[in-house]
């Protein structure tokens, strides 16, 4: 059929044509958002998942809707190897510039962005990762000490304050959480506790892979308390196909439920491999209905660009020895496996592969969802492990 008018949109973070099976977590976040603004209790959000299950995509859904009904809402994506105040310090005062502009109430606004301008001065000294060449001016004493946590309780007290005389909340998005660095972590999670205790409407919502939960604990034994983790995972077999159907039926295109029973399988309902399968199988249909055969056929084509694209970039990322990791987890097959079976699979013991395990966990390629178990954090990646590396060394 016309690639022209083909409706799926495999893509990093980019929204599907039909968001199926997710009403329930944005209806959640919705009312925690609308109790922030009203000033009344609530727990902020930090949805958790594999890579590959739509985490950016609410996220991108819900900031949307979010800045539709008047919340100021800052949207970020925190990298690998950037401190948190160099992170933050943009959007801060990008969200205190939006506020400013609300109906004139005050110089609230305009105090807290002299806050600011004093945290970006201290946070240069420490942080010199931080790029901010507008001068805001100061407000001495507050967000000045050259205390990360100190300076950010300050910070995000002003911000509030200056949101709640606007009648209004300021919600952070901040996507891959679990990159923070644990230590700066903690001081946002007690920056927002005090905002919490004090009823300011200053409200997280995140998402990050499953090591995140075990990291915000860590950090601050309360998070478990000041945040809700919504665990975000494949779709249910009815969203799943509506996801593939409703795009199609839109443009006058069916599917045979043998096609549809194919993709589900081979995808297993995450959404990124679902539109995935649905590109690649109206790709191989003549015509409508999309069989059976289509949809076999299109696994081979998703394989592949899967292999060079989605997979191989994560691969790429790889030293010899967590490839050699990995690779004996895929033997064992898709996990979640012990510790102790993957190293005696590479003829090792624990202790001398447990740096390569960390530095695995930290990229991001691994999380332990129990002591001493490994899971992927990629769906399918052990089988790609497997066509990538067919001879693999520890077998011979």
């Amino acid at each position: 059929m016309d690639p022209r008018t083909n409706p799926y949109a495999p893509g990093a973070g980019t929204l599907p044509p039909e968001l199926a099976g997710r009403d329930e977590i944005i209806e959640k976040a919705e009312i925690a958002l609308d109790r922030f603004r009203a000033g009344l209790a609530a727990r902020s959000l930090l949805m958790v998942g594999l890579r590959g299950v739509g985490k950016t995509v609410l996220l991108t859904r819900i900031a949307q809707q979010t800045e539709a009904r008047g919340f100021v809402a800052v949207s970020m994506e925190a990298p690998e190897s950037r401190s948190l105040p160099a992170l933050l310090i943009p959007h801060l005062r990008s969200a205190l510039l939006k506020l400013d502009r609300i109906a004139a109430a005050g110089d609230v606004a305009r105090k807290a962005l002299k806050a600011l301008g004093g945290f970006v001065g201290a946070m240069k000294v420490k942080y010199h990762d931080i790029e901010f060449g507008v001068d805001l001016g100061s407000e001495p004493g507050v967000a000045d000490s050259g205390d990360l946590e100190h300076d950010l309780v300050d910070l995000l007290r002003e911000l509030g304050q200056a949101a709640k005389e606007k009648g209004t909340a300021v919600v952070f998005f901040i996507d891959e959480l679990q990159y923070v660095n644990e230590e700066q972590l903690a001081s946002l999670i007690t920056a927002l506790h005090h905002c919490a205790q004090n009823q300011l409407p200053i409200a997280l919502i995140g998402a990050g892979l499953p090591q995140l939960v075990g990291r915000a604990g860590r950090a601050r034994s309360y998070a478990e308390r000041l945040f809700e983790y919504p665990e975000i995972g494949p779709l249910k077999e009815s969203a799943a196909k509506k996801a593939l159907v409703a795009p199609a039926e839109k443009l006058g295109v069916q599917y045979e439920e043998g096609a549809l029973a194919e993709i589900l399988l081979r995808t297993k309902a995450y959404p990124y491999f679902l539109q995935e399968w649905g590109k690649h199988s109206w790709h191989c249909a003549q015509r409508s209905p999309i069989t059976h055969e289509d949809a076999v056929s299109a696994t081979d084509l998703a394989i592949l660009d899967l292999d060079a694209s989605f997979f191989r970039v994560r691969f790429d990322r790889l030293t010899p020895a967590e490839k050699k990791y990995l690779r004996a987890m895929a033997e064992l097959g898709g996990g979640p496996h012990r510790s102790g079976d993957i190293a005696h699979l590479l003829k090792k013991e624990v202790q001398t592969v447990a740096p390569t395990r960390a530095t695995l966990i930290g990229k991001g390629m691994i999380y332990s969802p129990s002591h001493g178990d490994n899971s992927f954090t990629v769906p399918l990646f052990d089988g790609y492990m497997k066509r990538v590396m067919p001879d693999w060394p520890e077998k011979k």
